[in-house]
């Protein structure tokens, strides 16, 4: 759970934030594979095993692994048959997240703002218990076919949640890697649907729009897109909408929305203390990243000041910089984690910035744009 508390700044302030969210409580992805998928973020992320739902704990038709670090909890969830809701999900849009889980004081008095302020339900205040406690879920949709889910946890004392059991696995349970918590997370929309659900997160969920890019700020010669981005009233929930814009070609945008056959999440932002090790970690364990090329470390320091870090060290690794009034940041982007060309990770270190990394713009999205290129989707 992201339970960081930081002196918020006045960007934040104008969230009307009447129902108040503690931190991401867990993503759920469905995946093709569960107990693959799990050895994978295991062995190339540094997550360890934490609860296991299936057949052994009643269930009949799917099985869900859950791994853990420092405060990101992720279910890998698939089917145990054919003709299930999650088997039918993964058909048409490939391994990616269904839900994002949102840590809440009361998951009831969440369910019914959102649904009196318009939100669609996606699941009623369930109570679920087990020898530990009890813990109160309810749920609504945003776009695609993606839901956030309120979790009441205040009393329960297990392990993850009623339904799971503790998953030991001691021969193997890598060392962490440095990933902390979900620093935000950003959504593919339809083209002229951003504003759609910007709507949608001010007015059912108390948001407030912190940042907006248009196509002169994200844009190549190719390609371009628009994003807002909109946060909760203690900045711990980040959600950037994207959609596409017009181009010469097709944008990432575009090619996301093709291969997920629909609206989703196009990347999860984990957050770090100390990027360069976390990198060099994931690395070696044969995570791959974009590249930008070297020259972009030719004019660095002049671009964004004295940094910490050593530029030729970054320049090995991919690490981009970009300064706010706040601060400034570094962060990287992984290639797609599975076969569609989908969802990706970002590895972000903020060191006082607060801003989404808006220098670094160019030079990613031509890096995207050769990969695209290489699949012949551009």
């Amino acid at each position: 759970m992201n339970t960081v508390t930081t002196p918020m700044p006045k960007l934040y302030e104008k969230a009307a934030d009447f129902m108040p969210i503690n931190g991401t409580d867990y993503l759920e992805l469905y995946v093709s594979n569960s107990k693959q998928a799990a050895h994978y973020y295991k062995s190339a992320f540094g997550f360890r095993s934490l609860a296991y739902a299936g057949l052994e704990t009643g269930r009949k038709d799917t099985e869900s692994y859950v791994v853990a670090q420092d405060k990101i909890r992720l279910i890998l969830t698939s089917p145990l048959r054919s003709g299930t809701e999650v088997g039918r999900h993964i058909d048409q849009h490939g391994d990616g997240v269904k839900v994002t889980a949102l840590w809440v004081d009361d998951a009831t008095y969440a369910y019914n703002e959102a649904v009196k302020r318009g939100g669609k339900s996606y699941m009623e205040p369930k109570v679920e218990e087990d020898a530990d406690g009890r813990v109160v879920r309810s749920g609504i949709y945003t776009y695609g076919e993606t839901v956030h889910i309120f979790v009441e946890r205040k009393d329960y004392a297990g392990i993850f949640l009623p339904g799971f059991r503790k998953w030991e696995t001691p021969h193997f349970n890598p060392e962490p890697i440095g990933l902390k918590f979900v620093d935000h997370m950003v959504g593919n929309v339809q083209l002229g649907r951003m504003n759609h659900w910007v709507d949608f997160y001010e007015e059912v969920m108390g948001f407030t729009q912190i940042l907006s890019f248009d196509d002169k700020d994200i844009s190549t010669e190719f390609t371009a897109l628009m994003s807002k981005v909109m946060s909760n009233g203690n900045g711990r929930i980040k959600f950037p909408i994207n959609e596409p814009a017009a181009g010469l070609k097709k944008s990432q945008v575009d090619e996301y929305l093709d291969f997920y056959e629909g609206e989703g999440v196009q990347h999860i932002a984990v957050a770090t203390d100390n990027v360069i090790d976390t990198v060099i970690a994931l690395r070696s364990r044969g995570v791959e990243f974009l590249q930008v090329p070297t020259t972009y470390y030719d004019v660095l320091e002049e671009r964004v000041g004295k940094i910490d870090e050593d530029i030729d060290s970054l320049r090995s690794l991919g690490i981009l910089v970009d300064r706010d009034d706040e601060g400034y940041l570094l962060q990287i982007f992984t290639k797609p984690v599975q076969a569609r060309p989908t969802m990706f990770f970002e590895i972000i270190q903020r060191k006082g910035a607060t801003s989404f990394g808006k220098g670094n713009f160019k030079a990613l999205f031509e890096a995207i744009e050769r990969e695209q290129e290489l699949r012949g989707t551009l």
